[in-house]
């Protein structure tokens, strides 16, 4: 389905050793079963998700440098002839728990080498030890560096998975601030609303390999109080969404959070907001952060750098 869009998905991306979708789809779940189990106390999902991201391989020539940004530290991912005076920067997932650049890395490099920009992965504060709006505000501080140092025409704003729900809340902000705001801004697998009942659709429960309504729900709890749940800073599905830059939603069919991502893309395109929604069939949650491996993210990153190219006006 695409709410407005201006170029479809490209068929192919870069180059890599493509494996069978349902190959990947065992390991995807494998990796949900051991690493995103509310069982498990959130420091001990944290290593187990750190050190099987840590086996992803970059793209050669990739260079991975370590910055601050008012007091955020953050990864500059390139790769690749980068221009200087494009930048992405990309808040990872991990229900706002877990992850880290790491689970972003790969993605980063691909884009960067694709779309000639860098890419900064910041490493927002994790609930519960730090619940909201602690990720919100280190966002909005990396947002204020960004815009210190470049043109924010040049700036494309992205996120997956609750990324993208950080994403979106902080362009949110900047708008309502008055501030200038972003070239555009990449959602992909967004998780946009932090209160709505995941087991509602029992057909997605069965077909998400990665996520779980008990451990979504474990990780809003975490993050602030369920009493916040709809406020829209929280949960920006909720927040009304004209005067927003372009959008690129990118989903899958096969997972728990396809209806955050096509209430968003009907929302704000009603609104007047430039909208391309893409929803990839039997692919699963966060499937575009595996370019050269699986075919439809190579096809989805060909589309986010086509995206960061156009909006930043090359």
């Amino acid at each position: 389905m695409t709410a407005r869009r201006a170029r479809p998905a490209r068929p192919s991306g870069p180059s890599g050793l493509r494996l069978p979708p349902a190959l990947l789809r065992l390991g995807v779940r494998q990796l949900g079963r051991r690493a995103l189990d509310p069982d498990l106390s959130w420091e001990a999902q944290r290593r187990r998700l750190d050190r099987l991201m840590s086996a992803s391989p970059v793209p050669r020539g990739t260079t991975v440098a370590r910055s601050v940004m008012n007091g955020v530290p953050a990864e500059v991912v390139t790769a690749g002839r980068s221009r200087p005076e494009r930048t992405v920067v990309h808040f990872h997932g991990g229900g706002y728990c877990v992850g880290s650049a790491l689970e972003a890395r790969v993605w980063a490099a691909h884009l960067s080498a694709e779309a000639a920009c860098r890419v900064v992965v910041p490493e927002y504060r994790l609930a519960p030890e730090h619940p909201y709006p602690a990720a919100l505000d280190d966002a909005r501080d990396v947002m204020k560096a960004l815009f210190s140092e470049v043109s924010p025409d040049s700036v494309v704003v992205s996120g997956d998975s609750a990324g993208g729900g950080l994403a979106l809340s902080a362009v949110l902000a900047l708008r309502d601030e008055g501030g200038k705001l972003p070239a555009g801004c990449i959602l992909l697998s967004p998780w946009l609303d932090l209160g709505m009942d995941r087991r509602a659709v029992p057909e997605l429960v069965r077909r998400d390999v990665l996520l779980s309504p008990r451990w979504l729900e474990a990780c809003a709890i975490a993050y602030t109080d369920p009493s916040n749940w709809a406020c829209p800073a929280v949960s920006p599905l909720l927040a009304a969404h004209g005067g927003l830059p372009p959008l690129l939603i990118q989903a899958g069919s096969d997972e728990l959070l396809a209806p955050d991502a096509e209430r968003l893309a009907a929302s704000a395109s009603a609104a007047g907001v430039d909208v391309t929604y893409t929803r990839w069939p039997r692919m699963w949650h966060d499937f575009a952060l595996q370019p050269g491996l699986l075919a439809a993210a190579d096809s989805a990153l060909s589309q986010a750098a086509w995206f960061a190219e156009t909006t930043t006006g090359s």
